[in-house]
């Protein structure tokens, strides 16, 4: 059997001979091929719990769309043309619209990642990164975070935000009103939210109970949001689910679509997954690839092996990520720290530590060798050589799942809850 896995803009072999052992490959669901355009012109005809956005604007406001920086794989560029549309047939001049790229807390674009991001809207409108140095606090959520934000958004009189709906490790989802948290707010908002990562609910996949995604609503509705365009991409990065309207009535409406799309059963603990974080951009950095191994955590052994498969171009991707990484303590250290003092960056060193305590983990990357061992990976340059290793230690035959796709796709045990 041969399995292609996206690597950064190319592509990796997985060979698995004759007697490999039982093999499950898990990738996000197929749907009928409906044409993108007839996707998205019904989803803006027709928002869930909102007006169509023509209806809301009117000559003369100003209107700030916030959509995903270049770490994402929303298509920005085939939904902004759309949403330029709709505002035009509102009444609103293109001088009073404002592209905005949520950076978080990641770094800011070069002209030619933003124009690549807003394709033909780029000379259309003006387009800003967010600034964590012009921003305005809006006040404080129930659960004591201090909402700042990047003041253009703020002082639009109308926001459209747009996003993709992807699995998240503890916001449950992406997408929604995660578009202004933390995409367009300051480090201290971002990390007041994130702490709640640590509390009961704050899983991949769930909604309900969420803290993260709880205190992330009440924040964007202090910020104020009024209209969504969110969504659904399939591995080839096609568009397979669009919603529209209310930012969190459409969003759930999302989640559930991904959720058919998404969601696989395996019926027991495999002893080696081989995982993709699914190309570029997901693999830009390790600090977005740890998503896909949070996802393929779910459904391996204890003291089973996790390979990742990410390239990793521009290495960690975050400071205080890499600093963590290093601790010479290793995985205890590091979640001991989290809890004395949570740190954004940290917190995805912590999630690492966790899924390191359950399992070994092997990395095909372009990282450098010795880097990426003095953060406790087992580092190969190939698919084959991990893969050798892999039966060194579990035997010729060990239980496989492969996850092409692994930030698409939550897997859980036939046994537990979807």
């Amino acid at each position: 059997m041969e399995i292609t896995l996206k690597y950064g803009h190319g592509r990796r072999t997985l060979w698995l001979p004759d007697g490999s052992g039982a093999v499950t490959v898990l990738e996000p669901g197929r749907t009928a091929a409906h044409p993108e355009a007839a996707l998205l012109e019904a989803a803006l005809a027709n928002p869930i719990g909102s007006p169509r956005l023509r209806a809301l604007v009117s000559p003369g406001r100003r209107v700030a769309v916030v959509t995903s920086d270049v770490t994402r794989p929303c298509p920005s560029a085939r939904l902004l043309p759309l949403i330029l549309d709709e505002l035009a047939a509102g009444g609103v001049r293109l001088s009073d619209v404002t592209v905005v790229f949520g950076l978080g807390t990641h770094r800011p674009h070069s002209q030619a990642e933003q124009q690549a991001l807003a394709g033909p809207t780029f000379h259309r409108v003006r387009c800003l990164d967010s600034d964590p140095a012009n921003v305005v606090r809006v006040g404080t959520t129930s659960r004591g975070t201090p909402v700042e934000v990047f003041r253009p958004v703020r002082e639009a009189d109308l926001r459209v935000l747009l996003g993709v709906i992807e699995y998240h490790y503890f916001a449950g989802y992406s997408g929604g009103l995660k578009a202004l948290v933390p995409g367009v707010c300051t480090e201290a908002t971002i990390q007041a939210n994130h702490r709640r990562m640590t509390e009961p609910g704050a899983r991949t996949g769930n909604l309900d109970g969420n803290p993260v995604r709880a205190d992330i609503d009440e924040a964007g509705r202090l910020i104020g949001a009024d209209f969504l365009l969110n969504v659904v991409l399939d591995d080839a990065k096609r568009i397979v689910a669009v919603v529209a309207g209310d930012p969190v009535r459409a969003h759930r409406v999302g989640c559930e679509a991904l959720d058919a799309f998404g969601r696989a059963a395996v019926g027991r603990p495999a002893d080696l997954i081989v995982v993709s974080a699914g190309g570029y951009p997901k693999d830009l950095n390790l600090y977005q690839a740890q998503k896909a191994l949070d996802n393929a955590r779910h459904v391996v052994r204890k003291d089973g092996i996790l390979l990742l498969v990410a390239e990793c171009a521009e290495g960690l991707g975050h400071h205080t990520f890499e600093e963590w990484m290093q601790d010479p303590g290793g995985p205890e250290a590091i979640l001991s720290r989290i809890r004395r003092e949570f740190v954004i960056g940290g917190h995805k060193a912590a999630a690492i530590a966790q899924t390191m305590q359950q399992a070994a983990i092997y990395l095909v990357s372009a990282l450098p060798a010795a880097r990426a061992a003095a953060m406790g990976f087992r580092p190969f340059a190939t698919l084959d050589a991990a893969m050798a290793a892999a039966r060194d230690v579990l035997g010729p035959a060990p239980s496989i799942v492969v996850m092409p796709e692994g930030g698409s796709i939550l897997p859980h045990l036939a046994a537990q809850a979807g």
